[in-house]
């Protein structure tokens, strides 16, 4: 069972995207999947989440959503333009025409002095529109950065499809 929170912000998500007949897919990192699985906890989200890539590792982000090595070799996995890049790659490798993507540090550990725990990247592409980032350094534990990552996607989710 969701949280009631985040079962609001998915079915909004939903909702938005069948007003205007949206079509939506995921590339989610530090999150897992589990964007995906708000969005299908909600009877009906078939009409509008069309596939959803889990990309946990750097190579899964070039394979499945042409994520440039290079790219993450400069700027790392957790950075705005691999954020960037993945949401345009999801976007690209379906037939949707809005993707989000997230990439973050969720802890406990793997954070740094620069990428510290609790840093995560949203990026939302949108076909005929520029592509919307958003940085967040969210406090808590894993679960609560996974948590607070999944609501503030859902929330860039549901303004860009507005």
């Amino acid at each position: 069972m969701l949280p009631r929170e985040l079962e609001r912000l998915a079915a909004d998500v939903l909702a938005a995207c069948r007003a205007r007949d949206l079509r939506l897919s995921l590339a989610e990192s530090c999150t897992g999947g589990l964007i995906a699985g708000c969005l299908t906890a909600i009877p009906g989200s078939s009409e509008v989440l069309e596939r959803a890539f889990v990309t946990y590792s750097n190579a899964a982000k070039s394979e499945m959503l042409g994520v440039d090595d290079l790219l993450i070799a400069v700027h790392g996995a957790v950075s705005e333009q691999v954020a960037r890049a993945m949401a345009e790659g999801a976007l690209d490798r379906s037939r949707t025409d809005i993707a989000a993507a997230v990439t973050g540090i969720a802890g406990p550990g793997g954070g740094s002095a620069d990428k510290p725990v609790g840093m995560v990247h949203i990026a939302v592409a949108r076909r005929d529109h520029p592509t919307v980032h958003h940085r967040h350094l969210f406090a808590g534990d894993r679960d609560a950065v996974r948590t607070q990552a999944i609501a503030a996607t859902l929330e860039l989710l549901k303004e860009m499809a507005g």
